[in-house]
């Protein structure tokens, strides 16, 4: 007994002590909370990140994270802009990118979607949608699952097979294995009809549209033509392969956004505690795109000089997306080739910011238009996009007249989204009238008076025009479905009238061939997952980069 006793006053004795460390650790973590453990934070605190995702985030973490920064490489291979200050890289001295090359050495460049995805979404969507769905918050959780189907989308047409898809948010592994993009277009549409679900469950009000001030306001509707538009994309985007279906792209294109107000757009403070990150990635506070200038072909083709298409015909609209130069009319530069030695002085377009004489920087007063102002909405998806994703499917599946009128609805709303929400700092003169976008449309050289003269030219680079510098990604998917040069049947010329990808001289490492995919993200693939880089052609078998990795069509086009 006595034995007893003394193991039992032992045993007290130490439940006692644990009890009284475990009540004093608990006052000691609510007094000082450890910022690198686990946090119960609220969703409503965890959207408006995923939200700024889209284009480009800030964290404490990390920053720049997002479509815009590679929106800067992408758009000098499509010569939606091109870099007019040489560097040494590339041959003949231009910038790779000017020459379709890819990203080298240990550079980070082309790795921004990849972040966003993984990191800047990753783990803190998945706990969105959990924890909301436990609390019942069905409109975040639809929301959230309709944001990771939009990166499903995106990483797959950035990186191709160079993706983590069954391992993606595995915590327990280091190393992951790639699938392919079929794979991530599969989850991109389950991932649509999840949010499609729950955005028809019970909202839970105010809050959410709090959380989602800078994209739809809380509009479920809204988000639901933004889901729809997402699986029109993604039936329209494998318009190369066997089970390429018209009737899906048009169903879901017309279930998407067919008026500008529902249109997809981020927005901008412009001012808070953050600094630069409430301002347009693109604009001239941020400086980002200082030494670009407009390519020679969006120019051309928007001014009336490409011989291949709307010849002759002056777009209203240049006003509004391109730069005049000196003398007021509209040039560009040349892939690869110095606007100081391409251009002659008079014709050298000043800056998005507005600055001319070769400069890197902006005029002291506010001189910016369309997407390069500070505060700009920032579009993602448009109604005039969907109407063109339209006008394709109906001209595969050989119905003319029904792709005529989405054709002319598409430039249409294109016009109408500019005058009303992207006039500023435009010349009143040159501001687009209902008269001069009527002339516009009447002009058969844009517009055929018959169905049966609708050409796919017509189609995608009107298209090229309406997204002109915020749809990059979906113009290098278009281009890249066409391989850059295929040609149209009914004319038997290119589909992208006169475009000569790399304006002739590709980077030597790409032995002769066009840009296909970007490769992963350096500081997180090929510091540590150098097998899985080499089984799809990134790496040799000792490791070492492969040149040209980023010239292979991969599944979606072959």
């Amino acid at each position: 007994m006595k034995r007893n006793s003394i193991r039992i006053c032992i045993v007290s004795a130490i439940l006692f002590t644990l009890t009284f460390m475990v009540s004093c650790q608990k006052k000691l973590d609510s007094a000082y909370l450890n910022p690198n453990s686990p946090v119960d934070e609220p969703i409503e605190n965890i959207f408006p990140g995923l939200i700024s995702n889209f284009i480009v985030s800030y964290s404490a973490a990390g920053t720049n994270y997002g479509i815009l920064p590679d929106g800067i490489y992408i758009g000098r291979y499509l010569q939606y802009w091109n870099n007019y200050v040489l560097t040494s890289l590339g041959s003949n001295g231009g910038s790779q990118y000017d020459e379709m090359g890819g990203t080298v050495g240990s550079s980070d460049a082309f790795g921004s979607m990849w972040a966003a995805f993984y990191y800047g979404q990753g783990q803190n969507l998945n706990y969105l949608v959990s924890r909301g769905a436990f609390e019942k918050k069905w409109d975040y959780v639809g929301a959230a699952r309709a944001i990771r189907a939009w990166g499903w989308l995106e990483l797959a047409d950035q990186y191709a097979n160079g993706i983590v898809v069954k391992q993606a948010f595995n915590t327990s592994l280091s190393t992951f294995n790639y699938d392919s993009i079929s794979l991530a277009y599969d989850s991109c549409r389950a991932a649509c009809f999840d949010a499609l679900n729950y955005l028809n469950m019970p909202v839970s009000g105010s809050q959410f549209a709090a959380s989602d001030a800078y994209f739809y306001g809380g509009d479920i509707q809204k988000w639901k033509k933004f889901t729809y538009g997402l699986l029109a994309r993604s039936y329209a985007y494998i318009s190369n392969k066997s089970n390429y279906s018209a009737d899906s792209v048009i169903k879901y294109a017309n279930l998407a956004m067919t008026a500008n107000a529902d249109n997809a757009i981020c927005r901008f403070a412009g001012a808070g505690p953050h600094g630069s990150a409430t301002y347009n990635y693109y604009g001239p506070y941020r400086g980002n795109i200082g030494s670009l200038l407009q390519s020679a072909y969006i120019a051309d083709l928007m001014s009336g000089r490409n011989t291949g298409a709307f010849n002759g015909v002056q777009d209203p609209r240049c006003w509004y997306l391109l730069r005049e130069d000196s003398s007021g009319t509209f040039h560009g530069v040349t892939p690869g080739v110095s606007a100081s030695t391409s251009l002659a002085s008079n014709q050298r377009p000043f800056n998005f910011w507005g600055k001319g004489g070769l400069s890197t920087g902006a005029p002291p007063t506010d001189q910016a238009r369309y997407i390069f102002r500070d505060t700009s909405a920032f579009p993602i998806m448009t109604a005039s996009e969907m109407q063109f994703l339209a006008a394709e499917a109906y001209f595969r599946k050989g119905d003319k007249t029904n792709a005529l009128a989405a054709y002319a609805n598409a430039i249409s709303l294109n016009f109408d989204m500019l005058s009303s929400n992207y006039g500023a700092n435009v010349p009143t003169a040159h501001l687009i009238t209902p008269i001069s976008k009527a002339a516009y449309l009447a002009n058969p050289l844009i517009v055929p008076v018959l169905p049966t003269g609708l050409t796919l030219t017509a189609i995608m680079l009107q298209k090229y025009i309406a997204l002109y510098g915020w749809g990059i990604q979906e113009t290098w998917v278009d281009m890249r479905r066409f391989h850059y040069t295929d040609t149209d049947p009914m004319t038997g010329k290119q589909v992208y009238a006169n475009f000569i990808p790399a304006g002739g001289t590709l980077y030597t490492a790409n032995n002769g061939k066009y840009v296909y995919r970007a490769r992963p993200r350096y500081n997180s693939e090929y510091l540590y997952d150098i097998p899985s880089l080499t089984s799809i052609g990134a790496t040799d078998a000792s490791g070492n980069q492969v040149g040209d990795y980023h010239t292979i069509p991969g599944w979606l086009f072959e």
